[in-house]
């Protein structure tokens, strides 16, 4: 497994010249050229790998997929994009995979691009999305999902070795190799290789011999050639090695369908709607079945939702998985209206015992304190506005979510037909096509079927035996009062309580493994009365908590679906009898990798799963399914992926001779 991410992702430090260009202070050293910067980068990094003959190439849903070492200002990236709509077909697509080990403050990145006024359009489109880019794979995505941009933030070489991509060409834009040579070493040009294919090309404003000699032995043919104003040569090539591939196949890439890009999404809640965005955002035609009358009716249609960060110091696989996805859907929220929709009002986490406050001591050393930071009582208590009986961690990013404002977000595509009433209780292949029936009626075809109805997941026979649980969670809803209005953020504890949207505090949330029944009981609104209490005694009494009756209380309940790890359920489906039989040399020895391919259910995938992290996890696992399904760039890193694929749970019942 790769060893953990950068515990901190330290910003630049950045200096200006009286021409107000900026200089990175880490590295004495300067972002771009002082006299003819657009020059340079359209020269070195566009027109040396052949990109506007390439993107006018690009047929209708082909794409083109750049890796940059060194995102900096962006510069490369905008110039990139403008380049792409001015050549580009309309349904083509542009994925930059950058990385970044001391990303730009918003304020300076606004600074350094208002240097290029025709830019300004794509500009402004990067700094609305620029919020919560903390350490690992970020995902950004533009332009109705056109443009996507993958930024890796931490080491080059180590999260380059966790990409799961192919690229086609490589913008090589370190700071120089005397003032930054981590960026230049054998190590990281083997990792650029394996990336590599025979087609990809390479551009770099370095002529030094050493990097050129080492790009060489990677696999790459570079040449000299001349440069821009006082450079006089910069380099370029391509890559002729072999990329090397040690993929387990049980974790490979299935074969692209064939014939027509349709898809039919089982499941309307957050995992179906953020699935079928995804798959419609490139030009997939999606058909999104839904068995209720209205889209986000189970588990997704909660008043309000947290942005509730549970991560770990050693930075897990669950962890990194975490950071991404919050990332992700904290930009898509932007996009909602604020104050109805969702609110940044921060999530505070209380420290309410010696072991938790060591928990968030831990936490707050392994992360940047723009993702949390450590409170004490007073400062805490100032950021909630009530009296709590501790300090904890602050999240000032996080806050609250109406989940079906995000559903409906995602599920309105002009890609995207939503179908009500409509409920699959089984699937068939025809040919190249899956069906879904009710019985004698066919509900809907398509080449590709993404399951995403929680548990009722296990009523196809295709995914019977997943070990998909659900655990029943019941909220409360509290009218606010004046004194509870001065709540100014969402508060944890066992449970949490939630700032007033539209006069309402939501407060929760039970979990209860046995019980089936989703009629509301007055116990568990009990319950999460006594939480309350717990998290603030002075907010109970506002809310007039002691003189309420359980039994009387408005509130809601609905089912999580989870898995016996805990992580979500994202990927490919497999035929389990058949991958028993291929793998079966796996329960005598299980470091065995035979090279017999994976016999997949062609087509069918699976994104459930997602527990009571469903808003952090279930949109960029549809960005998951959607880089599987078109052949792009993982959106999470190689590890994390094949920590969630439904292959694991055949896997380890084979390891443990138990299939």
């Amino acid at each position: 497994m790769p060893s953990a991410p950068e515990t901190s992702s330290q910003q630049a430090r950045l200096e200006w010249d009286e021409q107000g260009q900026p200089l990175s202070s880490q590295f004495a050293d300067v972002y771009f050229s002082n006299e003819n910067a657009l020059a340079e980068t359209r020269y070195v990094f566009l027109a040396n790998n052949q990109l506007p003959e390439r993107f006018a190439a690009l047929t209708a849903n082909q794409q083109l997929v750049i890796g940059e070492t060194g995102f900096g200002t962006g510069l490369n990236f905008l110039c990139a994009w403008q380049l792409f709509e001015q050549h580009a077909t309309a349904t083509a697509r542009l994925h930059f995979v950058s990385v970044e080990k001391y990303p730009l403050n918003c304020a300076d990145l606004q600074r350094a691009l208002a240097l290029w006024p025709e830019l300004a359009p794509y500009a402004e489109q990067l700094l609305a999305q620029y919020v919560a880019l903390h350490p690992g794979f970020q995902r950004l995505v533009f332009a109705d999902g056109r443009i996507v941009l993958t930024l890796l933030i931490g080491d080059a070489r180590e999260l380059f070795g966790q990409l799961d991509a192919q690229v086609d060409a490589w913008f090589l834009d370190g700071f120089a190799p005397a003032k930054n040579p981590d960026m230049w070493t054998p190590e990281l040009f083997a990792e650029l290789a394996r990336l590599s294919h025979a087609s990809t090309t390479l551009g770099t404003f370095t002529s030094t011999g050493y990097v050129r000699r080492r790009l060489n032995e990677a696999g790459f043919k570079m040449k000299r050639v001349p440069g821009l104003g006082k450079k006089w040569e910069v380099l370029k090539g391509g890559f002729i090695g072999t990329a090397e591939t040690a993929e387990k196949p049980w974790f490979a890439r299935p074969q692209q369908p064939v014939g027509e890009r349709s898809a039919l999404v089982i499941g309307a809640g957050l995992a179906g709607c953020a699935t079928a965005a995804s798959l419609a955002q490139r030009g997939w035609q999606v058909t999104l079945l839904e068995r209720h009358g209205a889209i986000a009716q189970e588990a997704s249609g909660n008043p309000q939702g947290v942005l509730y960060l549970k991560l770990s110091a050693h930075h897990t696989t669950l962890s990194r998985l975490i950071v991404s996805g919050y990332g992700h859907t904290r930009r898509l929220l932007e996009q909602l209206h604020k104050g109805t929709d969702w609110d940044n009002c921060g999530v505070l986490q209380l420290a309410f015992d010696v072991k938790e406050a060591l928990r968030q001591a831990q936490l707050a050393a392994a992360f940047p304190a723009d993702l949390l930071t450590n409170l004490d009582r007073s400062a805490a208590e100032a950021k909630a506005g009530i009296t709590l009986p501790a300090g904890g961690l602050f999240y000032p990013e996080a806050g609250w979510v109406h989940p079906p404002a995000l559903c409906a977000l995602l599920s309105q595509q002009p890609n995207i037909q939503l179908r009500l009433h409509q409920e699959a209780l089984e699937l068939r292949r025809d040919g190249d096509s899956w069906q879904a029936w009710n019985d004698k009626q066919l509900l809907a075809s398509a080449s590709v079927v993404v399951l995403a109805s929680a548990t009722e997941i296990k009523g196809f026979t295709q995914s019977a035996g997943l070990p998909l649980k659900r655990i029943r969670g019941q909220i409360t809803r509290l009218p606010a009062t004046a004194a509870s209005r001065a709540l100014n953020t969402v508060v944890c504890a066992e449970g949490y309580v939630a700032p007033a949207r539209q006069d309402e505090h939501t407060l929760g949330a039970s979990f209860d493994f046995n019980s089936d029944n989703l009629t509301l009981n007055s116990a568990d609104h009990a319950s999460n009365l006594q939480l309350l209490d717990e998290i603030s005694p002075e907010l109970c009494g506002a809310l007039n908590a002691a003189a309420l009756d359980p039994e009387h209380l408005q509130g809601r309940a609905a089912f999580r679906c989870t898995s016996p790890d805990y992580l979500p359920i994202v990927g490919p489906l497999a035929d389990t009898t058949a991958f028993a039989e291929a793998y079966a040399v796996l329960s005598k020895d299980a470091r065995q990798v035979p090279d017999t391919p994976c016999p997949w259910l062609e087509g069918l995938y699976i994104n459930s799963g997602h527990g009571s992290r469903g808003l952090i996890t279930a949109p960029l696992s549809g960005e998951l399914i959607a880089a599987w399904l078109n052949n792009e760039p993982l959106p999470v890193p190689a590890d994390v992926a094949q920590a969630c694929h439904p292959n694991r749970f055949a896997l380890r019942a084979l390891i443990r001779n138990k299939a």
